[in-house]
Formats: structure tokens, sequence, C-alpha cells
């Protein structure tokens, strides 16, 4: 039987694709309705779900943890943009009570964010290009109770297609967020990144390239595999 990852804040299943791919059977929550997730999935606040399923004790079921806690509060991008513009409010940060009840499974997990001011470990940081993607994507994961080898980073081939601070330049990586100024379309962005599952804009920006949590995941197996060889 196939080892049970819990993908949290799970969104299109980026992530949890990546594990699928790695040998992992997939079990997602969201709170948001998310009729594409590839998986068997719970719809409703992703803390409340993991509270729930330590104090019943179904926590057990699972292998590994996953979480990608909203990063607004935290997002390079996020943060940058809505202070040069004089938009949004404040943001609830996730990072800590989200590790607080990874914490309390005793389970190993993973926690994703992007660049930025999140408070997390930054245990591993991949990036597309070590994975030959059409984006660069960087995103850190702080790993609770294992480690993961970082794999090798090749030199960026040039320069993420678009405007930028009033320059356009081309490259062989697209900005997969946002619309306009030369942001990838909805097409290039599910070949950049490989998903196929979903074509919802909004979906496809937030989403982690499969190709990350497929190392992670893999690697996790390789080491259960060797402890109880």
């Amino acid at each position: 039987m196939a080892p049970r990852v819990l993908d949290l804040f799970s969104c299109s299943g980026g992530a949890g694709w990546g594990y699928h791919l790695a040998g992992f059977a997939v079990d997602g929550c969201d709170i948001v309705d998310r009729p594409r997730y590839p998986f068997p999935y719970h719809r409703g606040d992703a803390l409340e779900y993991l509270a729930h399923l330590i104090a019943t004790g179904e926590i057990g079921r699972y292998a590994l943890v996953h979480a990608s806690p909203p990063c607004q509060a935290g997002c390079a991008l996020t943060v940058g943009t809505n202070a040069s513009q004089g938009w949004g409010g404040a943001h609830e940060d996730l990072v800590a009570p989200t590790r607080t009840l990874l914490d309390c499974t005793g389970l190993p997990y993973v926690m994703e964010q992007p660049n930025g001011r999140a408070k997390i470990r930054k245990d591993l940081t991949l990036c597309g290009e070590m994975f030959g993607l059409g984006v660069l994507r960087h995103r850190n994961f702080e790993l609770g109770r294992f480690g993961v080898a970082r794999p090798a980073h090749p030199r960026h081939r040039g320069y993420v297609r678009g405007h930028r601070h009033g320059v356009r330049r081309d490259g062989p990586y697209v900005a997969a967020y946002g619309k306009g100024g030369g942001k990838a379309t909805v097409p290039e962005m599910q070949a950049a990144m490989g998903i196929t599952w979903t074509d919802v804009h909004e979906e496809l920006t937030e989403a982690i390239p499969p190709a990350y949590t497929k190392w992670i995941g893999s690697a996790f197996l390789s080491c259960r595999q060797e402890v109880f060889a």
C-alpha cells in the first residue's frame, strides 16, 4: 500500500501531483472549492482540519504532512507591490500556527513558502532551472524530522520574459504570475510548470511545480526504505 501524504492548503494540486509522481497516495485540504484538484479532498479550514485529525488520531494514517500556508503576509512580490501602490491591508501570517500543529502531529513534515519575509527555516530552496522547467519560481522548504539533499543548481540561462522596471526582455523563462506586461498565458504556464489538470489562471499562478515535491517525496521515501530495510 502506498504511503499517504496530507496536502494542506492544497490549492489546485501542484504539490500533491509531485508527491503522487513520487509514489504517495494524496489527500488534500483547502478552504476554497477546488473542483479540479486531482485527488481525494476535504473542503475546510486547513488548520482546523489538521487539529481534528490530531485529536481523533486519524493523523496516524499519514506518513508525511505538506503545508503551503497563504503567503501574502510574507511574499516578496506581494509585499513590494502592495507597499509601492498603497494597496492591501494586514494579511494574517499562518506560518507559526501551522508549524505548531505540524509539530503536534509527531510526523515528518514539509512547509513551503516563496522568497520573502516568511519566518521559516530554509532547509531546502528549489528553482525551476534545477529541473529544466520554463519558470524559475524559487521556493523555500522547511523540513521537519527529515532532510533532503539539494539538487545541483545550474546557472540561469537568461532572463524571465516580459517587462520589468520599464525594460522589456526576452528569455527562456516565463513569468507565471499576474497579467499583461509579457507575462505568461495559461497554456505557457501549464507547459512551463508541467501542470495539465487545471486551466484556471489564479490556480496556476499559485501552484508549486510538481517537480519540486516529486524530488522531496522521492528522497523521503528513499530514506524511509533505508530505515526499514
